[in-house]
């Protein structure tokens, strides 16, 4: 069987290409020259396929690169091309909460791209996932870094949200039996199998890298002003609004409400200390995670450059 993989060099993406045959795995991304609104170049490399994972997304919007294009108009791209040479099935990441009309872009264009999928006419799976960590995440590896870079850690508003983080080898098995045609339901929630309150979360992964930080809990308000802060400072931000607004809410239920995966394929690993280990990520975070830095090194280049 013959696999496309939209975003493949994305976290999900790089990790499921790990778990398939690199014989009968296409890799489509920016960064291997597919465009994800790219008709053509998605059609070419999308023949011969017999199913396309669609991982692409993004949880911030950089440029042109907005929630609207990624998802929703990449998702209509990508059914189109499939459509051109003939694959006939469609297996989407998608977030569990994602769903209309509650003010949050990347719920709303997520939703949007489920929608298009569901009313494209062609077999799918959409698997709504809560939150995916492991190496080269967006959870264990800001937390991790962010409790060594500062000795004080702000926890979101004051009544407790509960999360079902999915390690990234559990999302990787699920991924291939949605492609291998093994899930019945054409959407489902991907749900961690320990459920745990976030700040229990943090608090593990603190522990795990060796840190006691003072836990301070925040309104919901002065998370997403952090939110906007690091997106305009840090090259990756320490959280994003996207993410402000999945931490205010809770990751561990669906919205709206979408039946769980058959046993055997739902989630059985452990949040515990072996899975964080192995996902903590080396250092913390300094001057070249802030854009003026990169900015300040680019105008030296080109300096350079000109002299030269």
């Amino acid at each position: 069987m013959r696999v496309a993989i939209t975003g493949g060099t994305g976290f999900v993406g790089r990790h499921l290409a790990e778990g398939l045959d690199p014989a009968e795995t296409v890799v489509v991304s920016r960064r291997t020259g597919v465009p994800i609104d790219d008709v053509d170049a998605l059609t070419a490399a999308f023949t011969g396929c017999d199913v396309i994972a669609h991982c692409a997304g993004i949880n911030r919007e950089i440029g042109d690169q907005t929630f609207e294009h990624v998802h929703v108009d990449g998702t209509r791209a990508v059914i189109e091309a499939a459509r051109r040479a003939g694959v006939g099935r469609i297996v989407m990441v998608s977030f569990l909460r994602a769903r209309p009309d509650c003010g949050s872009g990347y719920h709303e264009t997520k939703w949007a791209a489920e929608e298009l999928l569901r009313h494209s006419g062609i077999d799918h799976t959409i698997l709504k996932f809560g939150m995916i960590y492991g190496p080269g995440d967006h959870m264990v590896n800001h937390v991790t870094r962010a409790v060594r870079t500062w000795p004080v850690f702000g926890t979101v508003g004051y009544r407790e949200r509960k999360v079902r983080p999915v390690p990234v080898e559990d999302a990787v098995n699920v991924l291939l039996a949605a492609v291998e045609g093994r899930i019945p339901d054409p959407t489902v929630a991907v749900m961690g199998a320990e459920e745990l309150e976030l700040g229990a979360a943090v608090r593990r992964i603190a522990r795990v890298a060796g840190r006691r930080p003072v836990y301070v809990p925040l309104p919901v308000w002065a998370i997403r002003v952090l939110a906007q802060l690091t997106e305009w400072t840090m090259t990756t931000p320490l959280v994003a609004k996207a993410q402000a607004r999945m931490l205010a809410e809770g990751v561990s239920e669906a919205a709206p409400p979408a039946p769980e995966l058959p046993d055997g394929i739902r989630p059985a690993l452990p949040f515990d200390d072996e899975r964080i280990r192995a996902a903590l990520p080396d250092g913390r975070f300094g001057l070249s995670d802030l854009r003026i830095t990169k900015w300040w090194s680019r105008q030296r280049r080109v300096a350079v450059n000109v002299s030269s």
